[in-house]
């Protein structure tokens, strides 16, 4: 599970395996292997790969369904229109 979800919000974000590697400083192998199940990251690197892929470690390993968004740094404002945009898109409004 935790190999298809990191490469699930990999693709989701549109970012490529060499780009995921560059920002948390390893190889594209490493993302390979962690992606096809050959090996698993480190307690320190899965949280790495979290905050890179803005979502929680209990996602990524399955015990969590639940998404999140990095909303930190936002205005109360902001927040409100995301929170009105993802309403929108839940029922189906352009």
């Amino acid at each position: 599970m935790l190999n298809d979800n990191i490469k699930k919000l990999r693709t989701a974000l549109n970012m490529s395996q060499v780009e995921l590697a560059h920002r948390l400083g390893v190889s594209k192998q490493s993302v390979s292997n962690w992606e096809n199940d050959n090996i698993q990251p480190s307690v320190d690197m899965l949280v790495k790969i979290a905050r890179c892929l803005n979502t929680s470690t209990d996602y990524l390993l399955g015990l969590s369904s639940e998404k999140t968004i990095d909303a930190s740094g936002l205005t109360d404002t902001q927040i409100a229109h995301i929170i009105q945009i993802i309403d929108d898109i839940k029922k189906g409004s352009p």
